[in-house]
């Protein structure tokens, strides 16, 4: 598996939303606005790079954002809810490919035709695993395997 800068900062910036402690009292985790400052600060991420991130997790259904001197971001809904293979896909699209093509759509030839099915059992694996890790995990440490 190979994952892009963008999916590792994508994964950083939800985690941070996740655990950053509240500043506004009785707000959990995850429930008030973060600049996009103070997460790339403390995850080291390139501001300009993650305002385009947090801009396609917004689009995904990941985080919500507010604008103005309150604003910032916090996670649309609670991290239980939101997986690893999500934000992944939301990022830079299906968990596997073969040269640009899901594994279901290639088409081998001959003795390389069983290929095909290692690959579909491949992204089958690695997508029960992602969809498996919540945010929620992340953030408490405590991995569901």
């Amino acid at each position: 598996m190979r994952l892009s800068a963008r999916v590792d900062y994508a994964i950083r910036a939800v985690i941070e939303l996740a655990t950053i402690e509240p500043v506004v009292a009785g707000k959990p985790p995850g429930e008030f606005p973060i600049t996009s400052e103070r997460i790339a600060k403390a995850q080291e991420i390139p501001p300009k790079f993650l305002e385009s991130i947090l801009l396609q997790l917004r689009r995904g259904g990941v985080v919500n954002a507010q604008r103005g001197p309150e604003g910032g971001y916090w996670l649309a809904r609670p991290a239980a809810q939101i997986s690893l293979a999500e934000v992944i896909e939301i990022i830079d699209g299906p968990l596997s490919q073969v040269r640009g093509h899901i594994p279901a759509d290639l088409d081998y030839q001959g003795p390389a035709r069983t290929l095909q099915n290692v690959w579909v059992a491949v992204e089958a694996q690695e997508r029960r695993m992602l969809e498996q890790v919540t945010f929620a995990h992340l953030a408490s440490g405590q991995l569901p395997f």
